[in-house]
């Protein structure tokens, strides 16, 4: 119940949800681009009213926190795209500089309506910096992924151990 914890006592604060199921959409930025007749589109009547809504994809997690990690090692993370639009749906990822350390591997392709596909990102801890940082170098970038309405941008931030 939201109203008991689990020993069983009243809350005193409310229970806040994941991002991943409160349906939130990642920092987007929509694409100039003129709508292609022969995309597959579903024109029936219960959908010409609610475009813009079922049109999409959504990124779980959101954004990607690595946490503090030792220099000279490889580390990686899975985020998941997931199609929430009713047609299929293209994208690509422009790949991170490689001063950043960070590559994303995926299996390109059009992704159907309410399916998923999987991003591993992959992070090579090092130092970049020649100033004295105080032992923790902070990675900060944010992978885009281009989609055939938008621009979504997946932030991974990390801190890396010198």
């Amino acid at each position: 119940s939201l109203l008991v914890n689990a020993a069983g006592q009243s809350r005193t604060e409310k229970v806040k949800l994941p991002s991943s199921l409160q349906g939130r959409k990642p920092i987007s930025i929509p694409n100039k681009k003129i709508e292609d007749p022969i995309s597959g589109k579903v024109n029936t009547s219960s959908l010409t009213t609610r475009r813009q809504h079922l049109s999409g994809f959504h990124l779980i997690p959101p954004r990607v926190m690595l946490g503090v990690l030792r220099e000279g090692s490889t580390y990686a993370a899975t985020v998941i795209l997931k199609n929430a639009g009713v047609n299929f749906s293209r994208f690509r990822v422009k790949q991170p500089p490689p001063h950043t350390g960070l590559r994303v591997m995926y299996t390109p392709g059009p992704v159907a309506a309410g399916l998923q596909v999987e991003l591993e990102i992959e992070i090579f801890a090092m130092v970049t910096g020649g100033e004295d940082t105080g032992g923790l170098e902070e990675v900060s970038h944010d992978i885009e992924i281009v989609t055939e309405t938008e621009t979504l941008l997946l932030p991974v931030r990390a801190n890396i151990l010198c």
